[in-house]
């Protein structure tokens, strides 16, 4: 199947409007802590479910305009699809309900490291999986994020488990969806049409259990929640278009937005402790990225991007 939503453009140029794009997408990101807080007094489960129902009425209107529909039709007849589409979905709404919980239970920071090392880990997962070769940068990037990891492991006395669960589910989520031979909207489509039973069975419990905060009280929680799709599919969809106008270095790079933001809302905005051992680990991770990304650039420049 052929990915529709690609647009012409040259490899190696970046454009105002992708940059534009994922600029808009990473703040957006950014700034997701701040509404998962408004939806921390309800249970991870709860927001995750209606992230996923109310995305998708955004995701049908926004392909019906696109005219790209016809692509998750052809996916839904095809057995193999759907079984890469379960494998996506399920990590996706994995990550969702790691990222939900952590923020409502003041482990923002912990959110932010698992972004800031998705990137390493991918790197890893390339070399381990696809049979990439990394180079003597990346090996020491990679060996600064352990570390980085066994710091905090040593001073809480376990995993920084929110940090492992966000890298491993977004990492494995990215590697899988690679093999989903449609577009980024669609795909995401694909995935929520395949969660959206078991939110609604979810949603019908936890009404029926009198658990539920969708159409109780002020309406304030009912408008929060439907809220959720917009947050979860609208910069989602922007990045998707987004990553087609910029080459792979400029996503690299701007990636980062994203967790220096939670960073910044946890330590000024949430109170969150930035201790000692944070404070060793923390830079231990920005330098392996500043190794990462030179290393990155450098490989580019030599394949001609």
């Amino acid at each position: 199947m052929r990915n529709s939503d690609s647009l012409t453009k040259k490899s190696d140029d970046d454009t105002p409007q992708g940059l534009a794009f994922a600029v808009t997408a990473y703040v957006m990101w950014g700034f997701l802590p701040l509404y998962m807080k408004l939806v921390s007094h309800m249970s991870a489960a709860e927001v995750v479910a209606h992230r996923i129902i109310w995305s998708l009425p955004i995701a049908i209107v926004v392909l019906a305009v696109l005219r790209r529909t016809s692509d998750v039709r052809d996916a839904l007849r095809s057995p193999r699809m759907l079984v890469m589409g379960c494998v996506t979905a399920a990590l996706i709404s994995i990550n969702w309900g790691i990222y939900v919980w952590a923020i409502g239970a003041g482990h923002a920071l912990d959110a932010a490291l698992g972004y800031y090392i998705n990137p390493l880990f991918s790197i890893l997962l390339g070399s381990v999986v696809l049979g990439e070769r990394l180079s003597h940068a990346q090996l020491a990037a990679i060996a600064l994020a352990v570390g980085a990891v066994l710091v905090l492991t040593f001073d809480a006395g376990g995993l920084p488990w929110v940090s492992i669960g966000l890298m491993f589910s977004w990492g494995l989520y990215a590697l899988a969806k690679k093999s989903l031979p449609i577009g980024p909207n669609q795909g995401f489509l694909l995935e929520v049409l395949i969660l959206i039973g078991p939110a609604l069975c979810y949603f019908a419990y936890l009404a029926g259990t009198r658990q539920s905060h969708f159409a109780v009280g002020s309406g304030a929680d009912t408008w929060l929640l439907i809220g959720c799709g917009a947050v979860t599919a609208v910069p989602l969809m922007i990045y998707a278009n987004g990553a087609k106008l910029l080459r792979l270095s400029t996503i690299a790079i701007l990636q980062y937005i994203a967790p220096t933001m939670i960073l910044l809302f946890a330590v000024f905005a949430f109170g969150e402790p930035f201790g000692r051992a944070r404070m060793i680990a923390f830079p231990m991770i920005w330098i392996a990225l500043v190794i990462y990304s030179v290393s990155m650039l450098r490989q580019m420049r030599k394949k001609g991007y």
